[in-house]
Parts: C-alpha cells; structure tokens; sequence
C-alpha cells in the first residue's frame, strides 16, 4: 500500500475547495489524515462544563478555543479545548499555533490511547507548556508539564478530591469527571 502525505497548506487548500463533507472531523497527524471520532454526549457535557469554568479568563487572559483547529508542527489538530494568548483578532487573520497556547486540553472517553501516544507527543515537540488529558472511564486527569523532546518531565495523575489549577482557576477533578 503507498501513503501520500500531504502538508498543512494541501490539507487547508483541499478544506476551502470543499474536498470534504462538512461533517467530516479530520485532523492532519504528520502528513496523514485521520478521521476523529464522533462526540458522545457524556464527551460533550465534561467539554461545556470546562469551557464555563475557563470562560471569566476571556477575552483579557486568555481565548477559549473549544474544539477547534491548532497548529502543531505539521500537523493541525483539534484538541477538546486549548487556552491561547490573547489576539486584538482571536486567531481570524491566522490559525493558532502551539506556542500560542497556554493550555490544551483532551477528553477521553473513547481516546486515550491515540491522545496519549499521538496527541500528546506532538504537543511536546511543538512545546505546548500544560495538556491535560480527562481521562473519562478511569476517572483520572493526566497533568502533563515541562514539555522536552517528544515527551513533558512532569506527568502528575489527578483523581476526584484533588484540585486542578490554572490561570488561577481552580478546578476540582470530580467536577469535570
């Protein structure tokens, strides 16, 4: 079988020709195309119920992106949630880009594999400083910092009872699990 890799700029010329259907969810993973799973309603809930605990930061600390593209190297992915530096332009006139963030955030209730062993090396390597990963079914948060090559130094795991914190929001797990 022969892959053909495609680079960011084919992938968003291929998007604004309309080569997709737009309900297909894509991420660009290092020139490969991969079809992300559906949302479930359970993914959807623990997402809004983020997106309200961060919104106060907005729009003077920080943008809320919420389940939309960023940048990663050569590769555009759309993480559950990302914390980004504040733009007079909220990212209109170019996608964000991993240094722009100060926060990613990935919920898994089906993904913890791909986010864990895909996702989560790319945001290293483009050197995201924090990635959470809301792990749903083992009722954990994976605190990933201080991003070094393809893997962060610091990974701390969170179970209900402790408190996230970040951008002075403080989150207790249970809240989001």
């Amino acid at each position: 079988m022969t892959r053909h890799r495609i680079s960011l700029e084919e992938f968003h010329r291929m998007v604004e020709a309309g080569v997709f259907p737009e309900d297909l969810r894509l991420e660009l993973v290092e020139g490969e195309l991969l079809e992300m799973s559906p949302i479930g309603k359970r993914h959807a809930a623990k997402v809004a119920r983020l997106t309200a605990l961060f919104s106060p930061l907005v729009p003077h600390k920080a943008i809320l992106f919420v389940q939309s593209p960023l940048a990663v190297g050569g590769s555009e992915l759309y993480p559950d949630l990302a914390l980004l530096r504040p733009r007079p332009d909220f990212y209109e006139e170019r996608l964000p880009e991993a240094q722009d963030a100060f926060l990613v955030v990935e919920v898994a209730e089906t993904s913890l594999d791909y986010d864990l062993n895909v996702k989560t090396p790319l945001y290293a390597k483009a050197g995201v400083p924090e990635v959470w990963v809301v792990d749903l079914e083992g009722r954990r948060v994976l605190v990933h910092r201080e991003p070094q090559g393809e893997a962060y130094r610091e990974v701390r795991t969170l179970h209900p009872g402790d408190t996230l914190v970040h951008m002075g929001v403080e989150i207790p797990v249970e809240e989001i699990l």
